[in-house]
């Protein structure tokens, strides 16, 4: 598979306005991914169970089941990347879609540019973590009472599982591989949301608000002082009791 652009690739959009989901269609067809298009929540539910997609492209506000339940069966069906649409400025509302299994947000209106640089972030993330998948499996990763199995994808809090997504899982272990150390936003970005080191443009500046969004869903189920934030820096996973 080609990890940078769209060949072999199969994209699903769920968009019930028609004109946005045919330019966010033609826009990923014209960077060689195979689209397809429904416009309804139950209609992508039923796609996503009978296609084998690469990614979702998944809009909130939609007819018939929102993106929000959307999103909830199609990954406990079938997980796959999903990125969210939304015209909400809520907090509330991006957290919810971050808790049931989406990997990334845009928030509308946004630039075709910028939707394809997220989507092929997302799917270069695939193919790492099934490269890492290959390797010997790494050792425990403890701090206190949370431990991490990297292999099995496992993440005990005194001894009780804790269910998290998969970006949730890739933020905790850069933060577990330097307990009680700072990590910047920036590395963040290219470690979990594989955005390219180099770039600098506001399309990045926006993603970084991500960041934001999947830390306060970690603490969430983690407890709210486990994660440490540093102003204008980045974050720092506490090792406490």
């Amino acid at each position: 598979m080609d990890a940078t652009g769209g060949r072999d690739r199969r994209v699903l959009v769920v968009e019930d306005d028609a004109a946005i989901a045919d330019a966010v269609r033609r826009r990923l067809e014209s960077e060689g991914y195979t689209v397809d298009v429904v416009h309804d929540g139950q209609a992508a539910v039923e796609a996503a169970a009978a296609t084998g997609y690469d990614l979702v492209v998944l809009d909130v506000m939609l007819p018939r089941l929102d993106g929000i339940e959307v999103c909830r069966q199609v990954q406990a069906r079938v997980p796959v990347p999903v990125l969210m649409l939304t015209a909400r400025a809520e907090e509330t509302d991006r957290l919810i879609g971050l808790a049931v299994g989406a990997d990334d947000y845009l928030t509308k209106p946004f630039s075709p540019r910028e939707l394809v640089a997220r989507v092929a972030a997302l799917l270069r993330r695939v193919d790492r973590a099934a490269e890492l998948a290959t390797r010997p499996a790494p050792d425990l990763l403890v701090a206190g009472l949370l431990q991490v199995d990297p292999s099995a994808r496992r993440v005990l809090v005194d001894g009780e599982p804790v269910h998290l997504t998969r970006t949730e899982f890739d933020l905790l272990v850069q933060l577990l591989e330097r307990p009680g150390a700072v990590v910047a936003r920036e590395r963040l970005l290219v470690q979990v949301w594989d955005w390219p080191d180099e770039d600098r443009s506001p399309a990045r500046l926006r993603a970084g608000r991500a960041v934001d969004s999947h830390v306060k869903a970690l603490r969430r189920k983690l407890g709210a002082d486990r994660i440490r934030t540093v102003t204008g820096v980045g974050y720092a996973l506490e090792v406490t009791p």
